[in-house]
């Protein structure tokens, strides 16, 4: 049970330090736009937006490691972006670029990459979850097999026969 702590504690400091060096760039770059005409801070501003864009695509899945009690999510470029414990995230289903679904109960979860809930679907509406691709769950309830996407929204369902 302590090492569960101290995981969890080193991985919220791994966090806090990024948002206290993210608010201190952020400071910085406030105060050289004053010093800035309007058109330079506009590009400025623009320059930044598209690098967060750019780093927030980083985040895509490319594996997740299983562990006795832990899920470890890698990108790409073999990184690891998060780790989640099994008893908060339930049954890994499977994984798609940018989302992974997992059940635990009688729910079914559809995460981001850090393990934030998306959608949650109940078991009983959209039966065994078969599939999980790039941008779309396929599942089967009964003699149907439906298609959603990754917000949770069903695409298609046809008869499995």
């Amino acid at each position: 049970m302590e090492q569960k702590k101290k995981k969890t504690f080193l991985f919220c400091t791994k966090i806090n330090i990024f948002y206290l060096v993210f608010i201190g760039l952020f400071a910085e770059i406030v105060y050289f736009c004053t010093k800035m005409s309007d058109m330079r801070k506009l590009f400025t501003i623009l320059f930044l937006l598209l690098a967060m864009a750019v780093q927030a695509q980083r985040q895509q899945i490319s594996f997740i490691e299983e562990t006795k009690n832990w899920y470890y999510v890698y990108d790409e470029q073999g990184k690891r972006i998060g780790g989640l414990s099994r008893s908060s995230v339930g049954e890994l289903k499977g994984w798609g670029s940018d989302f992974f679904v997992s059940k635990r109960h009688s729910y079914y979860y559809i995460c981001d990459a850090k393990g934030k809930t998306l959608k949650t679907m109940s078991v009983s509406n959209v039966g065994e979850i078969v599939g999980v691709s790039n941008s779309t769950i396929t599942s089967r309830k009964g003699s149907w097999i439906f298609t959603w996407s990754k917000e949770g929204k069903k695409i298609s369902a046809r008869s499995a026969n």
